[in-house]
């Protein structure tokens, strides 16, 4: 007899099997005919992007963008109020991220990097798009459940309860058809694509269904060995120095057994920093490790600081000279905020034409 609870895991299944089936497909269609998408990805400004930000999706904007994809960065800056009371040193984390993203290669000139706040008519869709999805559907949402049980609010905010409707905003205000996310993500999107079908079904044809492209992010476990978290301070910020990446690398949970293996069920901190530095080198983890074989931990730890501070030489030197120019910064915050304006501009006048309230 099937329950309730196996028939949902069944589903979930299918859904990420049918979402890795569609993004090979994308995969392909992106290299045919680059100019016929447009992508809509971006962070709260809560803290420095790390390691695990940078390979679990920001080299993939730089490889889209690399590819002539158009891409549309969101610096989502009210939705840090979504889990929290207040957002702390707003400014100086939006910096942050404009600096990571300059000095992983996101161009300005090719891609559009924006503030949330600055872009009024992006916020106005939020209200026709509630009323098309219902109390029960947002209610049931996994992710949205899982936000609230790790909220850092006193109590949980209607922003929160909103935040799937907020995000089909971000994504659909500049009709993007494309959005790279993790598996934890998928619930989000879909409540994106049934809010496009919907509106379309009901005022006409606006707004495009936009895909997932789903991509095999590796996991990279915080130096405690839990997950890698700015607020947890357990990560390799983008922005650490070669001494402070070596301080944490040293701290890093390994365990006792002294022969180096890349065992990710059996030895999960051993083999994520495997992955770090496989990462780092190109290589296969396996590969790492057996270079290291019983040398030990210490051994480990040196081949990963090596191997990080290599990678990141070139990602600081370009943060650096970003830093010292905070007039380039802003310059490119404003350009960019303009053009995300008058993007959600001319989709908020469609959407006014469409529902007949355009006076």
């Amino acid at each position: 007899m099937t329950t309730l609870a196996t028939a949902t895991a069944t589903d979930d299944a299918l859904g990420t099997s049918a979402a890795r089936t569609r993004s090979a497909v994308l995969e392909r269609q992106i290299r045919e005919n680059p100019g016929r998408f447009r992508v809509l990805t971006g962070d709260r400004p809560t803290g420095r992007l790390h390691l695990g930000h940078y390979f679990g999706t920001l080299h993939n904007r730089v490889r889209l963008q690399d590819l002539g994809v158009e891409l549309f960065v969101i610096i989502a800056d009210y939705q840090v109020l979504t889990d929290r009371d207040v957002a702390d040193d707003l400014t100086g984390h939006v910096e942050e991220l404009v600096l990571d993203h300059l000095a992983i290669g996101v161009d300005p000139e090719r891609s559009t990097v924006f503030t949330h706040s600055a872009v009024p008519a992006l916020n106005q869709l939020l209200l026709p798009f509630l009323s098309l999805v219902s109390v029960a559907e947002l209610n049931r949402n996994p992710t949205v459940k899982d936000e609230i049980a790790h909220s850092r609010q006193s109590a949980v905010s209607g922003l929160m309860f909103t935040y799937p409707v907020h995000q089909a905003a971000d994504i659909l205000f500049c009709k993007a058809n494309l959005v790279p996310v993790g598996q934890d993500q998928l619930p989000h999107l879909e409540i994106t694509r049934t809010v496009a079908r919907r509106f379309n079904d009901r005022y006409g044809a606006v707004f495009p269904e936009p895909d997932a492209l789903l991509s095999d992010a590796p996991l990279l476990l915080g130096t405690d060995g839990t997950k890698m978290s700015k607020s947890r301070g357990n990560a390799i910020a983008l922005a650490a120095t070669a001494d402070e990446t070596a301080r944490l690398i040293k701290g890093a949970k390994t365990d006792s057994e002294r022969h180096i293996s890349y065992d990710p069920a059996g030895r999960p901190e051993v083999a994520s920093l495997l992955l770090l530095a496989a990462l780092c080198q190109g290589r296969a983890p396996e590969e790492v490790a057996a270079d290291i074989g019983s040398a030990g931990a210490a051994a480990l730890k040196r081949t990963v600081t090596e191997s990080v501070n290599e990678y990141l030489t070139p990602i600081r030197s370009r943060r650096a000279e970003y830093a010292r120019d905070r007039a380039y910064l802003r310059r490119v915050l404003r350009e960019g905020n303009e053009r995300a304006r008058s993007v959600a501009d001319a989709t908020l006048a469609e959407v006014r034409t469409a529902m007949n309230s355009h006076y």
